[in-house]
């Protein structure tokens, strides 16, 4: 290196004299001097354009997140709700049957046997309870197309016109979803 470019580079190095004499000349001119902290408050007060893009896709993903764990919560739980809707649906023809025998029981000469079937369709009946298994009440009430399957109409004097006047077979809901709809006839 030349001693020409050795002394510039000397006179641009900082020490503390030039430091504090820098100093001296902004608090003369009445301004202070940007110290490094400053300037890195001033990078921090100025997002980039990259620095929002990032923070934007930082929330969506975090929005993303949440709205999977919500759904995969909503998932299991209606699984457990409804995993026993198979096993009800075949359970409810059973009852069916049972409630045509119970109906038919007058013909029985035995006292016993009567009075045993009652108990049993009792306790079959508040083991569907217990499961929250409920029987949709359809008989007078207006026809609702999401609870009631209507096979046919029929004039009635005793119901008005849109009301269920005779139930063919009963609905029910498994947790407050319909799981066989009642099939019904509709007055005109």
């Amino acid at each position: 290196m030349s001693k020409e470019m050795e002394k510039e580079l000397e006179k641009d190095q900082v020490t503390p004299e030039t430091e504090e004499a820098a100093q001296e000349t902004a608090e003369a001119e009445g301004a202070e001097a940007p110290g490094a902290e400053e300037v890195a408050a001033e990078k921090k007060e100025e997002p980039t354009q990259e620095d929002e893009d990032m923070k934007t896709k930082y929330l969506r993903l975090a929005a993303d997140f949440q709205n999977f764990k919500r759904r995969t919560e909503k998932e299991k739980s209606d699984i457990y709700a409804y995993a026993n809707e198979k096993f009800a649906l075949d359970l409810l023809d059973v009852i069916d049957n049972f409630e045509r025998a119970l109906i038919h029981q007058d013909d029985c000469k035995d006292e016993k046997m009567k009075e045993g079937m009652e108990l049993i369709f009792k306790q079959l009946q508040s083991v569907l309870e217990k499961n929250k298994i409920v029987e949709i009440n359809a008989l007078g009430e207006d026809f609702d197309p999401n609870v009631h399957n209507a096979v046919m109409t029929s004039p009635s004097e005793e119901f008005e016109s849109g009301k269920v006047c005779n139930v063919f077979q009963k609905g029910y809901k498994l947790n407050n979803k319909v799981i066989r709809p009642a099939m019904v006839i509709v007055a005109e």
